[in-house]
C-alpha cells in the first residue's frame, strides 16, 4: 500500500493530538516540537503498529523524530539486550541522531541510547555498550566489526532502520547493509527512510521487509516552499568574485557552500579566508578530530561559512542556516534536493543560491522539472549595493558589541587624537567602518542567456520567426518525451537527448553518470 503526504489546507496534527506517551511528549515540548510533518504524521501511526515502512522524503523534513518516536514507544525496559538499531551512513548523522533520540527519551525510564561509528576510540565503545544499551544508531561499517567481534549482539532486537538508505548505497555500503540485515532476528520490524527510491533500494525492501506500507511526500513537496530558490548567471573564472559579492549582500549569519571536489572546497576555503571571511572547509580528507572541531563551530555561531562537498556534508544538521550557495551544480539532481533541505528548517525560511554559466541553463531546466519548483533568476548586485548592505551590518554588529562593554577608556583615547589632530570622531568611525569593508570589486560580467532561453520575456518578444518556430519545437519535444529521469534528463546527464523515452532509475535518482559514491567522498 502507498500513502502519499499531502499538507493541503487541511488542520496539521500536533504531537499532543497523537496516541504518543505522555514521557515522550515531555521530551518533544522540551525540543520545541509542536506540529508533526508530513512524514510524522503518515509514518509514526504506522510504525506504532508494528507495521514495515518505506518513507520517502527529503533530508530535514524530520524523519529522525518519524522513526525514533516509535523506536522508543516499543522499548520494554526489562529487556537488557540491544531492541532498536539504526544505520546511517555517516559519523555526523550517528551522532546527531542519538542526540535526538536522548532527548526524546528523556523522561522515558530504561531507555539507553548510544552512538557508535568509525574514528572514535573503540574501547569507549565497548564500555557504553555493557551498560544495557537499548537503542544503537551507528555507520554500518562500525556496527559490522562489533558484531564480528561479539560486543553487540541482536538477539532481542525489534525494530531496524535504514535512514538515508540512498546514500549509504551511494557510499558503498550495500553488502555491509545486506550482511546486517541477514543477522537480524526474523522476527522484526524494519524501516527504511530516503530522500529518493533508485532500483537498488526497492531490491532491498522486497528482500528485507514484509508487506511494507510505502509513505510518500509528494514530489511537489521535494523542496520545501518556505526555501527561495535562485540562479545567478556569471562568467566561470569570476565565480570566486561572485561569491564573495553575494555574501557580502546577503550578509548570512551561517552559510553553507557546496563545491563538487575537495581541491575546490580547499581553494575557495583559503580565499575566503584571505577576504576575511569566517570560513571553513569540511571533507573526507578531514580527520575525525577535525571534522569535530568545524562542526563545533559551524553548530555553536562561532562560523559564518562551512564549505563542504556533497558527501561530508551529509551530517551537517543545523536549523539555523540562512542560505545554502550552490558554487556548483551538484552532479546528479537528487544532490539538490538535499544540499538545500539544510536550509529552511524547523519551520523557518531559507533561501538557495546557485551560481551558473550559460551552458548550464538546461541544468537548471531539469532541476525545476524534478522538483517540480521554480528557480528564479537575478541579476547580480553592484559593488556599491553590497557594500552597503555589509555596511550596515558590520554598524550593527558593532552596536551589538557595545551592548554591556565599558568602552569608555578607548573613547577617551579617539576624542583625544580627535583633539590634537583637529579630526572629527565621526569621521574616524566611518574610516574604521570602511577598512571593515575590504576591497570593492566591480568588473563582475553577469553572462546572458542564450537567445529564447526559458523565462526571457523580455527578448522573445523580438525573436525572430525562425527563433520561434524553434522554441515551440523544443516545447513540443519537452511534451512529448517528458520531464526529468526520460528523454528530458539525459541533457543533464551532460548527453544530447536521444529523444527516446527509457525506464531508467534516473527518474527516481536524478544522477546522469551512474556512479557510486566513495565512503570518503
Amino acid at each position: 500500500m502507498r500513502l502519499i503526504c499531502k499538507r493541503g489546507k487541511r488542520e496539521i496534527m500536533k504531537y499532543s493530538e497523537s496516541e504518543i506517551s505522555s514521557e515522550i511528549l515531555k521530551g518533544l515540548d522540551e525540543m520545541g516540537f509542536v506540529d508533526m510533518t508530513p512524514i510524522q504524521e503518515q509514518a509514526i501511526p504506522v510504525m506504532m503498529k508494528g507495521r514495515d515502512i518505506v518513507g520517502q522524503a527529503q533530508t530535514g523534513t524530520g524523519k529522525t523524530a518519524a522513526f525514533g518516536i516509535p523506536m522508543i514507544d516499543a522499548i520494554n525496559p526489562m529487556d537488557n539486550g540491544v531492541q532498536g538499531l539504526v544505520l546511517c551512513p555517516t559519523r555526523e548523522l550517528a551522532i546527531q541522531g542519538a542526540s535526538e533520540l536522548k532527548k526524546m527519551s528523556k523522561y522515558v525510564k530504561g531507555v539507553k541510547v548510544v552512538a557508535i561509528y568509525g574514528g572514535q576510540d573503540i574501547s569507549r565503545q565497548f564500555r557504553a555498550l555493557k551498560e544495557n544499551v537499548s537503542i544503537v544508531i551507528g555507520t554500518p561499517g562500525r556496527v559490522m566489526d562489533h558484531m564480528r567481534r561479539g560486543t553487540l549482539k541482536f538477539d532481542d532486537l525489534k525494530i531496524l532502520v535504514l535512514d538515508e538508505a540512498d546514500e549509504m548505497l551511494n557510499m558503498g555500503f550495500r553488502e555491509d547493509i545486506e550482511t546486517i540485515c541477514k543477522a537480524m532476528p526474523k522476527e522484526r520490524q524494519t524501516a527504511l527512510f530516503s530522500a529518493t527510491m533508485p532500483q537498488e533500494i526497492l531490491e532491498i525492501t522486497e528482500q528485507y521487509q514484509k508487506d511494507a506500507e510505502h509513505i510518500e511526500v509528494e514530489h511537489e513537496e521535494l523542496t520545501i516552499p518556505s526555501i527561495k530558490q535562485s540562479y545567478y548567471m556569471v562568467k566561470g573564472n569570476q565565480k570566486d568574485t561572485a561569491m564573495c559579492r553575494l555574501i557580502d549582500y546577503m550578509s548570512p549569519k551561517r552559510a553553507l557552500i557546496f563545491c563538487n571536489t575537495k581541491r575546490k572546497v580547499d581553494q575557495l576555503t583559503l580565499q575566503l579566508k584571505k577576504k576575511g571571511y569566517s570560513a571553513e572547509a569540511l571533507h573526507g580528507d578531514l580527520s575525525q578530530h577535525q571534522r569535530d572541531r568545524v562542526m563545533s563551530m559551524f553548530r555553536n555561531g562561532n562560523l559564518d561559512l562551512l564549505l563542504a562537498t556533497d558527501v561530508a556534508a551529509r551530517g551537517i544538521d543545523v536549523d539555523d542556516v540562512d542560505v545554502v550557495f550552490n558554487y556548483d551544480l551538484p552532479q546528479e539532481m537528487e544532490y539538490y534536493v538535499h544540499r538545500i533541505g539544510r536550509t529552511g528548517r524547523a519551520g523557518k525560511k531559507g533561501k538557495a543560491v546557485s551560481l551558473i554559466n550559460t551552458r548550464e541553463r538546461r541544468k537548471i531546466n531539469q532541476l525545476e522539472n524534478f522538483c517540480n519548483t521554480k528557480i528564479k533568476e537575478k541579476n547580480m548586485p553592484t559593488g556599491e549595493d553590497a557594500m552597503a548592505v555589509k555596511a550596515y551590518s558590520n554598524v550593527s554588529r558593532a552596536i551589538e558589541y557595545c551592548d554591556g562593554m565599558d568602552l569608555k577608556p578607548y573613547m577617551e583615547i579617539v576624542y583625544k587624537r580627535c583633539i590634537d589632530d583637529g579630526t572629527e570622531p565621526l569621521e574616524v568611525a566611518a574610516a574604521f567602518l570602511r577598512e571593515s569593508l575590504g576591497e570593492i570589486n566591480t568588473d563582475i560580467v553577469s553572462e546572458k542567456q542564450p537567445r529564447g532561453a526559458k523565462d526571457n520575456k523580455k527578448g522573445e518578444r523580438h525573436m525572430s520567426d525562425k527563433d520561434k518556430a524553434r522554441r515551440r519545437k523544443e516545447k513540443t519535444k519537452k511534451k512529448t518525451y517528458g520531464n526529468a529521469g526520460e528523454g528530458g534528463n539525459d541533457y543533464y546527464r551532460g548527453k544530447k537527448s536521444s529523444g527516446k523515452g527509457t525506464k531508467s532509475s534516473g527518474k527516481s535518482r536524478g544522477h546522469y553518470n551512474g556512479r557510486s559514491r566513495s565512503r570518503k567522498d
